[in-house]
């Protein structure tokens, strides 16, 4: 028999304007997280074909110099900041107490001030762009001394700073939540290792949030009073250390990286068992896994500085080396998992896919740079933007279609379009491709990073050319994504509740679900619920104990 949770269904409380906006519901501050980091997705992406239509020809087109800086500056803000890792927090907002049987967070009202913490500093950051002298200009790592008094005078690097700490605290918050939530509030017969992986990856990824997201907060702290108050924290003329600002920001900045992979990690290991048709290959060896990335992340933020000259370069590489090692066993994992399974290749697991293949060319590449003699040559080039792009656009960003896909008949009820989904993930998947690839050839010629022009005989031209035109090819599919999710909309062909035949418990309430999400539960006796429930007389379920 299954767990009763409510006798009578409750209908939804409905409601206007006011409603969305003082709501406690965690599914509509889910909800409100992902339509407002997809926004500033499309900001960013706007951001960044500007910057690829300026670099597509040698010399300046239409950008000014400080203009190219405030784009790529916002640009890498955006992406890092109010996109990727609050994407991650604002699905497991709506997912994480489905999957565990709760009927909401842990900490109803400090979820909703998280996401306003989080609107309120993307707008700052925004509104800097009208401030005098215009936005920050120092790019997305906000180094010193670019970022003191005389590098960036203007009150744009102020609300760059403002902006931040807004964002970083509603991430604090989201990820105590979370972890409250996932401690405290499971179903009955819902034991740690019968949690989703998803919710497992959301444990870990608040954890490094409560450790990584301080140090940024105290070095921007640090940065303002240097800035405002005659601190000398970061200025070596008066006794202080632009290294020092590196430490700080890096031992935030590493650990941030897997922040923005880890969930995403969670949703593909979420989603590749359902379209598999078989259960997941080493949950147990997933979850010790993404721990050790967690532990491992916090001995690598000096692989950054390689360069500077003031860091241990042997320790830090042979870290970055080794962290390489549970991530493969994540790989290792998803092929064992679709190994002789029935793969079906929905718009999802197509999401997948692209996520594992453009992944492990970021993993290959960041082994490269691991080490300190490529390092030297490649540090500071277009090497390490297409580096960092194959692990967060390539990775993230395709996990994030990835659930998005999976997850929006449970959300709204209703399906989107197969055939316009397989064409979105080939428009992204091409664009991508073609956008970043020449990167890792602009940067062994040597083109710097954030420079808005380069000069025509350098042999940078049809490289750049090529980037530019990928990136076009990535915009027409967000743009085609949109017109799915109208489409999907104004047809509404209706879901069901379970379209996909998923395991976890999110596909066993109706869709969209309920207020309180449940009106009953079935028995838990695997991370396989769901499953279990449909496949209860079925002779080859048996339950883990």
């Amino acid at each position: 028999m299954g767990v009763t949770v409510a006798e009578q269904p409750t209908p939804e409380r409905r409601g206007g304007l006011l409603d969305w906006i003082t709501t406690t519901n965690h599914k509509k501050i889910g909800l409100l997280y992902i339509g407002t980091t997809f926004v500033f997705f499309l900001l960013g992406g706007i951001n960044a074909l500007l910057m690829r239509t300026e670099l597509a020809r040698p010399g300046l087109q239409f950008l000014t110099k400080t203009q190219f800086n405030e784009l790529f500056t916002i640009h890498g803000t955006t992406m890092i900041f109010l996109f990727i890792a609050p994407m991650g927090l604002g699905l497991a907002n709506y997912f994480v107490p489905l999957q565990i049987g709760a009927p909401d967070m842990a900490f109803p009202r400090l979820n909703m001030l998280s996401y306003w913490l989080l609107l309120g500093g993307g707008l700052t950051i925004y509104a800097s762009f009208l401030a005098p002298g215009g936005a920050a200009q120092t790019g997305w790592t906000f180094y010193a001394p670019l970022s003191d008094k005389l590098g960036s005078p203007g009150p744009g690097a102020d609300m760059w700073i403002m902006g931040i700490l807004l964002a970083s605290t509603s991430s604090i918050m989201t990820g105590v939540n979370l972890m409250a939530t996932i401690f405290m509030l499971r179903a009955p017969g819902m034991t740690m290792w019968r949690i989703s992986l998803f919710c497992w990856n959301m444990i870990i990824t608040s954890l490094m949030i409560l450790v990584a997201f301080p140090p940024l907060a105290g070095a921007l702290a640090l940065m303002f009073i240097d800035r405002h108050f005659g601190g000398h924290f970061f200025d070596p003329g008066g006794g202080g250390s632009a290294i020092l600002y590196q430490h700080l920001f890096w031992f935030f900045g590493h650990p941030e990286v897997y922040i923005m992979i880890l969930p995403f990690f969670g949703i593909v290991t979420d989603i590749v068992p359902v379209f598999s048709r078989k259960p997941i290959f080493g949950y147990t060896g997933f979850v010790l896994a993404s721990m050790a990335i967690a532990g491992l992340s916090m001995t690598v933020w000096a692989h950054h500085m390689f360069t500077t000259g003031a860091v241990l370069n042997p320790f830090f590489s042979i870290m970055s080396f080794l962290i390489a090692v549970p991530t493969g066993i994540k790989f290792f994992n998803w092929i064992g998992t679709m190994w002789r399974g029935q793969i079906w290749f929905s718009t999802p697991m197509l999401f997948c896919l692209g996520f594992m293949f453009n992944f492990l060319i970021g993993g290959v590449t960041g082994v490269m740079i691991a080490s300190p003699p490529f390092d030297y040559q490649a540090q500071d080039t277009y090497f390490i933007v297409a580096h960092m792009h194959y692990v967060l656009g390539g990775g993230s960003l395709f996990a994030i279609f990835a659930g998005l896909y999976y997850w929006f008949p449970k959300i709204t009820g209703v399906m989107l379009s197969e055939r316009i989904g397989k064409l979105v993930f080939w428009l992204e998947f091409i664009g991508f491709n073609v956008t970043f690839w020449p990167m890792h050839l602009l940067g062994l010629r040597g083109m710097p990073r954030r420079v808005a022009d380069y000069l025509p005989q350098l042999g940078l031209t049809t490289p750049n050319e090529v980037a530019t035109l990928g990136s076009y090819l990535m915009g027409v599919g967000v743009v085609l994504f949109l017109a799915d999710l109208v489409l999907a909309f104004r047809r509404k062909v209706p879901a069901g509740d379970d379209p996909w035949g998923g395991y976890t418990l999110e596909w066993i309430t109706t869709s969209p679900p309920p207020e309180h999400n449940f009106h009953w539960l079935p028995p838990i006796r695997s991370e396989r619920p769901v499953f279990d429930w449909r496949h209860r007389e079925h002779p080859a379920v048996k339950p883990r104990a």
